[in-house]
């Protein structure tokens, strides 16, 4: 048991890191590579679906039919899978939508410093200007690292509960979140730059966004396990599978077609629910 939860929380910490990989694409990148993330995108969210309703749905059923009987037990999952969805869109729904993870970003919009934009007629005027942006950049990296820390969260109890269960699944879920991190380092690590013209610190608080995964397993492993029985465990994987599908469908497919590469992301996402699928197959 030691070795399992070790391993599942090895994965949390590798999905939150991921937004650092986003970091170092947006310092290094010119542009944004559409066709890359239109596929990533659309892979995490084949997986996340796939993974949701042929595998977590079924396994909470089982674990709260047996324990409660099928009409009871059939209810409670149901109710704990849109729960999970209600939970993750209440996140959604008190985040402003300029530090949303959800809206999408692009690595040459972002880079471009909003202060070459601005006329002044004077020096003075101009030293001003650029002051008040960097001020404004800097809350907007800042308020985007407490959104994504705050998503990442039950994504981090997500991947944790999911590796507990089922390695292979939980290495699965751990893959899609990590690729769906990478523009989330994007849109911390930009702002953040350009306001304190630091790599150091735009890398920093985009790694500290991340390790918002890791401690949502390590706080769900320390409330939940003392309680960990079948009911819980249904009722929790349920809501997981609720808060994937709804982040799938909110997040990631919107956000692969905005891109703009619409075909891309369905490609991405059937493949991604192939690859899954077949790794299914394969671990049974």
């Amino acid at each position: 048991m030691d070795s399992t939860i070790l391993y599942a929380f090895l994965l949390t910490l590798f999905a939150g890191l991921a937004t650092g990989i986003g970091s170092m694409i947006a310092f290094f990148a010119k542009r944004t590579n559409t066709a890359f993330l239109s596929v990533s995108l659309g892979f995490s969210g084949g997986v996340m679906i796939y993974v949701s309703f042929i595998e977590i749905f079924p396994k909470a059923l089982d674990e709260l039919v047996g324990a409660h009987g099928e009409q009871a037990g059939t209810l409670y999952t149901v109710l704990a899978f849109f729960g999970g969805m209600l939970l993750i869109a209440l996140i959604d729904k008190f985040i402003p939508s300029p530090e949303n993870p959800h809206e999408v970003k692009f690595v040459e919009t972002m880079q471009n410093d909003p202060s070459s934009q601005e006329l002044a007629t004077t020096a003075t005027d101009r030293v001003s200007l650029n002051q008040e942006t960097k001020q404004r950049l800097h809350k907007m990296g800042l308020f985007m690292a407490l959104a994504i820390t705050i998503h990442n969260f039950p994504e981090g109890l997500a991947t944790f509960v999911s590796a507990l269960d089922d390695p292979a699944v939980g290495l699965a879920i751990a893959i899609a979140i990590a690729l769906h991190n990478i523009p989330e380092g994007i849109a911390v690590s930009v702002p953040i730059y350009y306001a304190t013209g630091s790599r150091k610190k735009a890398l920093k608080l985009s790694f500290l966004s991340g390790l918002a995964e890791p401690l949502g397993a390590v706080v769900g492993f320390l409330l939940l396990m003392p309680f960990l029985s079948d009911t819980v465990f249904g009722l929790l994987f349920a809501g997981v599978g609720g808060i994937m599908v709804f982040i799938s469908l909110d997040e990631l497919l919107p956000a692969a077609r905005e891109y703009g590469r619409a075909h891309h992301a369905v490609y991405g996402m059937v493949a991604g629910m192939m690859v899954m699928a077949a790794s299914l197959i394969l671990l049974m």
